[in-house]
């Protein structure tokens, strides 16, 4: 057995004695997934027609609306290819997507106005309507095996990142209209402006499921639940490597779990935030009690990263039993904040992960993301607890870069093996961290 530690603090010392599974098992006894009355509403008698180019959002919007009038239920999309625009959910609706069904998704900007309140990289605004969208419902859901199709690609939607129809512009006005706390009404973007439209995104809703589907060529974020509590997202399955193509990001919500799913993306696999600078400090809402287990991460920037707008803070977070590798992975735990951020992250507990691969880190801290240092809002990680982690190929085992006067503090590590690493461990301003049968490349440290 060998074992380090450096500059152990008491907090730290403190910190690691709390009781994180009987935790984790209060988090999960909360989660429950919202039910049903059994009435089906199919998308067809209203009218949908699944032929790839009918416009069908209008008899979507009927099957909702009638489901919800009756008092709930699940609005059923049969086997078939059906085109539509932006589809608002209501309370007590499931919206289920058939084995064989497709919703595919139109490539028009209008087809997502007006406008709605949503959050854009962490800033709240007035924008297009997410393809999949719901604003303080309860008892929602999207189940089903079938398909959801943003049809976005390197002609359509992905462009807007770069070039002459760029969101830069964009992008820069809604985050100076956040730091200088213009009312969320006024910040008005959608049609003429060039902020991509997430894909699914539920807003201060409760009792959400996400279950099952398949979801490609997204604009933006696959799956953004904003401010909400009660949380399911299992078994679902996204395949999309546009720009920004996050897979799973929960923003300042309550009680979350996420199992059993597949994810290949042109970013992070899972990115944790709480809002963005100003904005997110005017909120002031943390991402807390947050599960992921049993999940396949392949292509992405991070398998489960925290960050970077994360200003509300986040804690309680639990990743068990997952499988991460690529060679278009770039790491496999990553927590990046910087000083105009701010924020305290803590209680990380990453357990029992298997990596193939990764091109960076298999576990990166990282307080020098976009602006670094300089702002007045000093970065907070704490209690980050690995275990039983192993890699078979990365650049580093681990790598901590925290500042000299806000220093990264208190990470254990414990039964962790990093093969074939291809630098030593990179550690600068860490003020606790403890290893204990810690081994790169073979080598105690």
């Amino acid at each position: 057995m060998t074992r380090r530690t450096f500059l152990a603090t008491t907090a730290a010392v403190a910190l690691a004695q709390a009781d994180p599974q009987s935790e984790k098992a209060a988090i999960l006894a909360r989660i429950k997934a919202p039910e049903f009355p059994k009435r089906d509403f199919d998308v067809t008698k209203y009218g949908a027609v699944a032929d790839g180019q009918k416009d069908c959002t209008d008899s979507l919007r009927k099957a909702i609306a009638a489901c919800s009038t009756a008092g709930g239920g699940t609005v059923v999309v049969p086997k078939g290819d059906f085109f539509t625009g932006a589809i608002h959910l209501e309370s007590n609706v499931n919206l289920h997507v058939s084995e064989g069904a497709t919703l595919r998704f139109s490539r028009d900007p209008r087809h997502y106005m007006p406008v709605v309140y949503t959050r854009w990289e962490g800033t709240e605004c007035m924008s297009f309507s997410p393809f999949i969208y719901a604003f303080e419902k309860s008892n929602i859901a999207v189940t089903g095996t079938g398909t959801l199709d943003g049809q976005a690609d390197n002609e359509h939607w992905w462009p807007w990142k770069k070039g002459p129809a760029g969101q830069d512009a964009d992008r820069k006005a809604l985050m100076a209209a956040g730091d200088n706390n213009v009312p969320v009404k006024d910040r008005v973007f959608g049609e003429g402006h060039y902020l991509r439209p997430y894909f699914l995104q539920p807003y201060r809703c409760t009792n959400v499921l996400i279950d099952g589907v398949q979801i490609v060529n997204s604009p933006m974020w696959e799956i953004n639940p904003v401010l909400c509590k009660n949380v399911t997202v299992r078994n679902v399955r996204i395949d999309s490597h546009g720009p920004n193509n996050d897979g799973v990001d929960p923003e300042c919500c309550t009680d979350m779990l996420v199992e059993n799913c597949t994810f290949s993306t042109g970013d992070d696999c899972m990115a944790i935030k709480s809002g963005r600078n100003v904005d997110g400090r005017r909120v002031n809402v943390p991402t807390a009690n947050l599960i992921i287990r049993n999940c396949n991460m392949k292509d992405g920037h991070g398998g489960v990263s925290i960050g970077s707008e994360a200003s509300g803070g986040v804690r309680n977070v639990f990743v068990e039993n997952c499988q991460m590798s690529s060679p278009n992975l770039e790491r496999a735990l990553r927590i990046k904040t910087n000083s105009y951020r701010g924020g305290a992250i803590e209680n990380i507990y990453f357990q029992d992960v298997t990596v193939g691969q990764v091109k960076e880190a298999v576990i990166e801290i990282d307080f020098y993301y976009e602006e670094g240092e300089g702002g007045p809002f000093k970065p907070i990680v704490s209690n980050v607890v690995v275990s039983n982690v192993t890699c078979q190929k990365s650049k580093y085992g681990i790598y901590l870069r925290g500042y000299k006067n806000a220093p990264i503090r208190g990470l254990t590590m414990t039964d962790c093996a990093f093969n074939n690493a291809a630098k030593e461990n990179f550690l600068e301003n860490v003020e606790s961290v403890t290893m204990t049968r810690v081994t790169v490349n073979g080598k105690s440290v």
